[in-house]
């Protein structure tokens, strides 16, 4: 259909799917949005909670982001390892269930999908949330404006990959470039005056009780908010596959340049956020910016490198969803193919993208931002204990992998892998921890929610699967004709070419008319010239006509009593019920004409009737 070429572009074949993978270049805005994308609201989410502190909390974001970038270079090499390792697809999904099990595998996996169904809503939350900080005008319409957002990026996914990377490209390094100068010019002028710049904004006043009270407490909650910005980490490593030869190479060099471009964003907000004393603000309240704002406008003020920096860092908000969207499709094609989510997330669509997983992913991240009404805030407690309770197992599982494989390289990697899981899994609980009350809970319970959900899914398909199964050759003894019943309302074309094809099914063909009058309807009185008569003379079986009467005017019910009479008289025989319909040009005549077909299949294929087979004989309308 034209407008769908339009919209999704023309349909690749299969044998195109090589021109359509990735190099370095093109695989940084597909892989590295979501954890570029991070340093926005990681440095930010870290900076709320220690607002009570005042001056006190703003000091403390740089030990906090040094111990955030020392976990993300463990987790890095981590990575490193299991690209090399699984150069087919290293999710923690597949690495998991091979070296620690299925229940392990599908714990990793669910965890996976949870962080990019939030990857999304918390992305397109905070780039409209820097949106909302640009022009405050458009604080009151922050949901609908998250939705718009998502609807785009949904569209642009489905037209594939390729396309995705060549779009989301420039915004991908215009932002990288222009962060990456703000930061350089704000470094440099905090070492020509000694350390101590021209502080923007007068810091918040500290809370005695909360300096009283909190303490590592309350850092703690600031390091588990600031590890958001680690999140979207491992997406190289599930999304491999969809880069050019030598993959691992290019694979490794990507993630390098997403880490290294990513730990000098986070370094370098931190000590500008201390020089410059710039503290978060709340989040919904009026006069609202993000950090990155601040930051900006006190390093070049606001002119206009302020409005294109604070532009690039919006595309980059608003997109960083972009990497959920080739993730989740991937992780759920890889469960679906165990049989734990339906077979469909296994077809790829018209672009060689798995569209059934970017469907889902759509609906469920527009049911979490209209759940919390756009606000990122409100988003981030549930955020990360997902993501890394996925490396945990990742990482658990490539200990396993190493430790099986041998040799000294196995086990100087399996000490990476080790300190990764240790780092990893205390991390996860300090997110547990610190979140709980928050809205980590919901994380937690939703997580064996969907496990659950998979493993009924599991047994639908093993309960499918036994009943199905047949070793045996085709048995073609006790082969007889079925009993074919026709139900008709009237003579016309329907029901002419109903009849001829029920005339080469069988010879026992009865046609059911239901009659809510006690006369004789002019088809029982016209039948012998009309039927009867023209089979005779070509020596075809003679279908006969039944009328049902019915006083109560049923008409749909008379013809299901009738069929299972038919199935009662006759055990060993099939019965087939040849259904006329009219098939309409326009969606809304559908509308004008009785659905009596459609409603009478339906009832007997919800009937626990396997000798009764259905078969629909379309006449499509022309005028």
């Amino acid at each position: 259909m034209a407008w769908l070429d339009f919209l999704l572009g023309r349909p690749l074949a299969s044998g195109e799917e090589k021109s359509e993978r990735l190099g370095t270049l093109s695989g940084v805005p597909i892989f590295g949005l979501d954890a570029l994308g991070s340093a926005a609201y990681g440095p930010e989410a870290a900076l709320t909670l220690l607002l009570p502190l005042g001056v006190g909390g703003i000091h403390n974001i740089v030990p906090i982001t040094i111990t955030i970038i020392a976990l993300l270079g463990v987790v890095y090499f981590s990575y490193r390892q299991t690209i090399a390792a699984y150069p087919q697809g290293g999710s923690s999904y597949v690495v998991a269930r091979q070296n620690l099990g299925k229940f392990a595998g599908l714990l990793a996996g669910t965890a996976l999908m949870v962080d990019f169904v939030l990857v999304v809503a918390v992305g397109v939350a905070a780039g409209i949330g820097a949106l909302v900080s640009a022009v405050p005008g458009l604080q009151t319409h922050t949901l609908l404006l998250s939705l718009v957002v998502l609807v785009l990026i949904t569209f642009v996914n489905l037209r594939g990959i390729r396309t995705t990377g060549a779009v989301f490209m420039f915004p991908t390094y215009f932002f990288i470039v222009c962060l990456l100068v703000v930061l350089g010019i704000g470094l440099a002028r905090m070492l020509l005056s000694g350390g101590h710049p021209t502080a923007i904004v007068p810091p918040p006043r500290p809370s005695t009780a909360a300096v009283q009270m909190a303490g590592a407490w309350l850092i703690l909650r600031s390091f588990a908010n600031g590890c958001t910005a680690m999140t979207g980490v491992e997406a190289v490593s599930t999304g491999i596959t969809a880069f050019r030869d030598p993959r691992v190479k290019i694979a490794r060099r990507t993630l390098s340049f997403i880490i290294g471009v990513l730990v000098a964003f986070l370094a370098g907000i931190a000590w500008i956020c201390r020089a410059y004393e710039i503290s978060a603000t709340r989040p919904g309240q009026s006069g609202y910016q993000t950090v990155l704002s601040l930051v900006t406008a006190a390093v070049v003020g606001r002119n206009w490198f302020y409005y294109i920096t604070i532009a690039s860092i919006l595309m980059v908000l608003v997109l960083q969803a972009n990497t959920a969207f080739t993730g989740f499709p991937n992780v759920c094609r890889a469960i679906a193919q165990d049989g734990y989510l339906p077979y469909s997330f296994m077809s790829r669509g018209r672009r060689l993208v798995y569209s059934h997983g970017i469907y889902v992913l759509a609906f469920l991240s527009a049911a979490l931002l209209i759940a919390f009404r756009g606000v990122t805030d409100r988003l981030i407690p549930l955020f990360a204990v997902g993501a890394f309770l996925a490396f945990t197992l990742s990482q658990a599982g490539m200990v396993a992998h190493w430790k099986r494989t041998g040799g000294a390289h196995a086990r100087h990697s399996m000490i990476i892998n080790g300190v990764g899981t240790i780092a990893t899994a205390l991390t996860v609980l300090v997110v547990i921890v610190s979140k709980f009350v928050e809205g980590a809970w919901i994380t937690l319970v939703a997580i064996p929610g969907i496990l659950l959900l998979m493993r009924a899914v599991r047994r639908h398909y093993d309960r499918v699967g036994r009943e199905l199964s047949s070793p045996h050759p085709l048995p073609t003894s006790k082969l007889k004709p079925p009993i074919v019943a026709v139900p008709i309302e009237g003579w016309n074309k329907v029901t002419e070419k109903a009849l001829r094809f029920a005339l080469t099914l069988s010879p026992d063909i009865i046609a059911l008319q239901v009659s809510t009058s006690d006369e004789p309807h002019d088809l029982e009185t016209q039948w012998a010239t009309l039927v009867e008569d023209p089979t005779r003379e070509a020596r075809l079986p003679v279908p006969r006509l039944q009328v049902l009467r019915s006083p109560y005017r049923a008409v749909v019910h008379p013809t299901v009593e009738y069929i299972h009479k038919l199935e009662r008289e006759h055990p060993n025989r099939e019965i087939a019920v040849v259904i006329p319909q009219l098939v309409e040009r326009h969606w809304y005549e559908y509308f004008l004409h009785r659905r009596r077909g459609e409603l009478l299949a339906a009832l007997l294929l919800l009937e626990d009737e396997p000798r009764i087979n259905i078969i629909n004989v379309p006449w499509h309308l022309r005028t």
